[in-house]
């Protein structure tokens, strides 16, 4: 006999109910399909579940491709890693068939692009090169990509567009097809870049023009913010690879917005990374597109996605899903 007042409940007076009279999330319609043997990545989109990441993913193409019919900015923000692990051409082919209108950067994206632009290799092992002060000392990417900002911002250009027009004009980019920034500046595709002062290697570099380098990157905020508050109406946004800085950009770029009355309303959001990270969530999935507070459904309804996965196998699944048969 136990020694305890307190006696355990007893099962007989609780209620059920039927199974099929309960609401459930899931049913076998939302179940994967088997696609066939040599299916195309469409039928391969096609047969993911409905359910969860598989339905965020056919949402994210659905989005990109109403952007493009309708003629929507579609904005890439890209880190450093989605261009040192080879994806430029992935993007370079989404440029070229319209699902790129517009390039946000970081400063790695930009050096990364330019080093692969000039000598067809980029990324240092950090650890070796840091104890003998050799990191980030290469001449010819902190001379010409500061020399070519100074150089735009005399002329009144942003920093993606300097440095675009430096790959697209110097006859020694012996790799210039695999840069976006080259490509950008040749299709005449906004590239933007948004630099934290000291985070770059460029920064060390003596020919550094601190004056130009903000300047030129205050222009490309402006000229962000120009293209964000174009996305209302069914823009789509992705924020790829940057967990800290194009987050806040973006959500600063959102604010400006609707403060000259132009609340980017009924976009898509989406955030690809190998991590959720706090910032993405709030600034790009959920505080633009209304979702962390009570928001109306309809034409002006925004939404976010977040896709995780390595960039070097999203990225291209992405871009082959939205291949045309």
């Amino acid at each position: 006999m136990s020694i305890y007042r307190t006696r355990p409940l007893k099962l007989d007076r609780v209620k059920t109910y039927p199974l099929r009279s309960r609401p459930s999330k899931v049913s076998v319609s939302d179940f994967a399909r088997v696609p066939p043997a040599g299916a195309s990545v469409r039928a391969w989109t096609n047969s993911l579940p409905r359910i969860l990441a598989g339905e965020s993913f056919r949402a994210v193409v659905a989005a990109l491709e109403r952007a493009r019919a309708r003629r929507k900015p579609i904005i890439w923000g890209l880190g450093g890693h989605v261009i040192k692990c080879g994806l430029a051409p992935v993007l370079i082919d989404l440029l070229a068939r319209r699902y790129v209108t517009a390039v946000a950067m970081n400063g790695a994206a930009l050096i990364h692009d330019f080093e692969v632009a000039l000598a067809g290799a980029t990324s240092e092992e950090v650890p070796e090169a840091l104890g003998a002060g050799r990191f980030g000392m290469a001449e010819e990417t902190g001379r010409y990509i500061n020399e070519a900002i100074a150089l735009g911002d005399d002329l009144g250009l942003g920093v993606g567009e300097a440095v675009g027009r430096f790959l697209a004009g110097y006859p020694r980019v012996r790799f210039r097809r695999y840069s976006l920034l080259a490509a950008a500046y040749h299709a005449r595709v906004p590239v933007t870049v948004h630099v934290a002062i000291g985070a770059d290697i460029t920064h060390n570099h003596p020919a550094i023009d601190a004056r130009s380098l903000g300047a030129a990157s205050h222009r490309d905020f402006l000229l962000l913010a120009a293209l964000v508050k174009d996305l209302r109406g069914g823009g789509v946004y992705l924020n790829v690879g940057s967990a800290v800085i194009l987050p806040e950009v973006f959500l600063k770029c959102v604010s400006l917005a609707a403060n000259l009355g132009r609340r980017p309303r009924g976009i898509t959001t989406v955030n690809m990374d190998f991590l959720q990270h706090y910032r993405p969530t709030q600034n790009v999935l959920a505080r633009p597109t209304g979702t962390s507070g009570a928001r109306k459904s309809g034409r002006g309804t925004s939404h976010g996605y977040a896709l995780t996965g390595h960039h070097e196998l999203m990225i291209p699944l992405l871009a082959a899903a939205l291949k045309r048969q």
